[in-house]
Parts: structure tokens; sequence; C-alpha cells
């Protein structure tokens, strides 16, 4: 996906319903941007067409989003919003627009049903939300729509948190972005041969001489993500000696500097600020790790990479590089590669990465039906992209449902009560889950016990239970 343009349609979005009064759902919108960036080749919003509504929203959408019903008039009112922009915006003719208004007027009432078909229940949904960008969200990294909590600003001596590893920009990139700081323009860096050595001493001097702004880079730099303004605004106001910082004013003058860059509604470290604060991290004697370029990794590297937790929008970037290095049977010949006889989750983002790819790389997935542990994810690929398929057994489905739960368990012990919903949502059936014993997979207790832990209908929790305790007799045998 092409994390950039869905970025900057977002955030043209929010001032467009700002200016017009309109409500706009954002996080709706910013999902559908994503499942068309990701699955039907939209790299910009004048790639939507009538054609693109009925595939997003009536089998991506379904498949992908674990969503009741009852929740369709409101992704069907996100669409229209988006339209009613495309269309302001110039992005589409309004003949086009007209097209698409028809499109999802007939769309409205059959997402409801497709929703609730438990046809659609396919294997990416069926991951319960934790294998998807979210779930290469690890440690600090903030989860989409949510407003970090910042707190108190962590302490900054060697023997506290230690720093998250950072993805540092080229220094070509660095360099051409020094011409571009204002406040170098009035005060230039010292001609020490290095230039970026002088910036280094000048985020040094910076960061020293404001102690609350030492506490705000610092905590953006361990944040790796965007952050509200509005948080940046409260968080201020609590280190403020008066009580109420003047925000605006902080933000124009840390972009003057070169430290902040700020859009409509949030704000991050510039990338010469990263830089920096790393340099002024290495001269206190803190261990500041650099974050490896995972596009420049193999398969295996890649998911290991992913899974030590990287921000969800460097993560985007690094695996829509990677992809973009290799043909896509290239690509998902390594993926499965590394995913055979690897841990569930491991697998997980690797099915996932290869769920992006398109029906071209078909005969290096095929190959890979008679891999014993891959194949009901393989013929589940195959089926989304109707391409001709083996069934799946039920000993096969059995135990695909029982290494689809594994995949979620790291989410399900994150957030419990978000797994539980998940659960009550599009959870695995009581029959199902009664059978789940016989099934030969290495975490099959843990998988039960975490349902018996987590389902909110108490029956169907004692059928997991029960299950559990088969699966753990079973295994003693």
């Amino acid at each position: 996906m092409s994390i950039e343009w869905v970025n900057q349609a977002i955030d043209d979005l929010r001032a467009w319903g700002r200016a017009r009064e309109v409500e706009v759902d954002a996080d709706e919108v910013r999902l559908l941007c994503d499942y068309a960036s990701d699955y039907l080749n939209v790299n910009e919003l004048g790639d939507f067409s009538p054609e693109t509504f009925d595939e997003l929203l009536l089998s991506i959408y379904p498949r992908k989003v674990i969503a009741p019903p009852e929740s369709a008039p409101e992704t069907v009112a996100a669409a229209r919003t988006l339209v009613d922009y495309l269309s302001d915006a110039g992005a589409v003719p309004e003949p086009t627009a007209v097209l698409m208004r028809g499109r999802l007027d007939d769309i409205a009432p059959r997402l409801a049903e497709a929703l609730a078909d438990p046809a659609n229940f396919g294997m990416a949904k069926s991951l319960f939300s934790s294998i998807g960008p979210e779930s290469l969200e690890q440690a600090i990294a903030i989860p989409s729509g949510e407003v970090p909590d910042l707190g108190e600003a962590p302490c900054d001596c060697p023997g506290c948190t230690p720093l998250p590893a950072v993805r540092l920009a080229a220094r070509e990139d660095l360099l051409a972005a020094l011409e571009s700081v204002p406040m170098l323009a009035e005060d230039p860096l010292p001609d020490t041969g290095d230039p970026l050595e002088g910036w280094a001493a000048r985020v040094a001097d910076l960061v020293e001489r404001d102690e609350g702004h030492y506490d705000l880079f610092d905590m953006l730099y361990r944040l790796q993500v965007r952050v509200p303004l509005t948080v940046i605004g409260d968080y201020l106001d609590e280190i403020a000696e008066d009580g109420e910082a003047d925000l605006a004013g902080t933000l124009d003058r840390l972009s003057w500097c070169g430290m902040i860059q700020v859009t409509d509604d949030s704000a991050e470290l510039t990338p010469l600020a990263v830089w920096g604060l790393r340099e002024h991290y290495l001269s206190l004697g803190l261990d500041a790790p650099e974050a490896p370029d995972l596009a420049e990794a193999d398969a295996l590297g890649l998911i290991e990479g992913l899974l030590e937790g990287v921000p969800a929008e460097l993560a985007e970037q690094d695996i829509s590089r990677w992809l973009s290095g290799r043909a896509p049977g290239e690509a998902a010949a390594e993926l499965l590669a590394a995913a055979s006889g690897a841990p569930a989750v491991a697998r997980g983002i690797a099915i996932t990465i290869v769920d992006r790819l398109g029906a071209e790389a078909e005969p290096h997935v095929r190959d890979f039906l008679d891999d014993q542990e891959l194949r009901p994810h393989v013929i589940h690929w195959l089926a989304a992209r109707r391409l001709p398929a083996p069934q799946l057994t039920q000993e096969e489905l059995l135990w695909v449902s029982v290494d689809m739960l594994a995949l979620a368990m790291p989410a399900a012990e994150e957030d419990p009560e978000i797994f539980a919903e998940n659960m009550a949502a599009s959870g695995p059936p009581a029959h199902m889950i009664e059978e789940m014993w016989r099934v030969d997979h290495p975490d099959v207790v843990d998988v039960l016990e975490l349902l018996g832990r987590s389902i909110p209908d108490g029956t169907v929790a004692k059928a997991a239970r029960k299950a559990a305790f088969k699966a753990r007799s079973r295994a003693i045998r």
C-alpha cells in the first residue's frame, strides 16, 4: 500500500469536511482507501471507479473486516462521503460520481447480507483483527484511530526505559533537508566540513536549552508516529509552568527550527530531528539503536524484523518496498518458504503479506499445497481470487481454525476485551470448538483455554474449556 497518498487524502478529506461542516468518518474512509490500495490497484483518488466500490464493499470488506451487519449503513455513509469528496475535489468527473452513488444505492442493502454471510468469514477475516498492519504495531506504537496516552514524560537517565530502534533517512536526504530548514537560513551552521555534525551540535543545544521541549522530543522519538495536535497541546499544558502552553506558537517555532513537521491535525519529528536526537543520545552514552531497513532483508529477515516490533507506518513502507523489489511469484515463494514450519504468528505475518499479491502469483502459491501447515491458507488464497482450488476437508478446516486463533493470541493477551468482542461477532461456532481438541496443532490447548476465558457466551465458553481439558489429556497420553 502506498500509505503516503492515503494519509494525504485523509488529511485533505478532513479539511474538506471542516470547511463544509460535513461530518467525516475519517477512520472508516481510511480503511476503504487502504483496502482499495492494497487489493484493487488504487494508487490515487482518481483511480476510484464505480466498479471499485462493488469489489471493495461486497467482496473485500466483508472478508477483511469484523463488523456486525447493522454497521453496514455507517460504512456505506462513509463511502458516500468519499464520493462527494472525490467529486468536489475534481478527482473524478461528476458523471462518474453519479454512477458511484448509484452503485452505492445498490450496494447498501446487500452489504449487511455480506457481513452476515458465514461464507465471507474467510482466512483474513478470521484472523480476528490480529494479523494485518495493526498486528505489526508492537510496544508503544499506536493502533489506528486511537489517541496515545502520553502520561508522564519518560526519564532520560541511562537506567530507564530503553530507547527504541529508529529508522534513519539516507545521508543524502538529510543533507538535502538541511537546505530547507528556515532557522538555518537565518543562522547557518558553522563550516566544520560536515554539515550533519554541525546539525547534531545544534540539536543538542536546542534540547538542552528547554527541558520541556526535550521531554516532548523524547516522547515523539519513542512513539515514532504522528501524534494529534490536541494531545500535544494537553501534554505541553501539563509541563507548562503557568498551566497553559501556546501550542500554535510552540509548533511554529519548532517547525522553524526543523524539528517538527505538522499536518492539519497531527505532528511528528522530522527525519533531521530523529537523526540529531539519536546523535545526542549516543553522546550521552545511551543505547540508541538504528532499525535495519527491512526492505533489504530476505523473507525470513522481513518477518523477524516485523515480529520485533515496527510502527505501523514504517512496517507498511518496508513491506511495500520489499514487495516492489520482487516479482509477485518470487515474493510469494520466498515468504511461504520462510513460513513453512514457523510459529503461528510468524506464519500469520507471511500469509498476510502474501494475501496482498494478485493472481499472477498463483503458480508459486499453488506449489505449497503439499505443505500440511500452509495448505489451508493456500486453498483460501486461491479461492479468494476465484482460482481453481481443492475443498478444505473437515480436518483441515479445524486445523486452520486453531491456527488462525493461535495467530490472534498475542493481540488477545494485549487487549482481551477487543478479542472478546471479535469472538462474539464472528468467532467459531460451538460445534467447531467442541471438535478442536482433536487437532494436531502445537497451540491447540492454549487456543482453547483462551476461548474458554474470552467468549462472552457462557455455553460456548464452557465447550471451549471442556475441549481444552480433552486436548491436554490427549497430549498426556
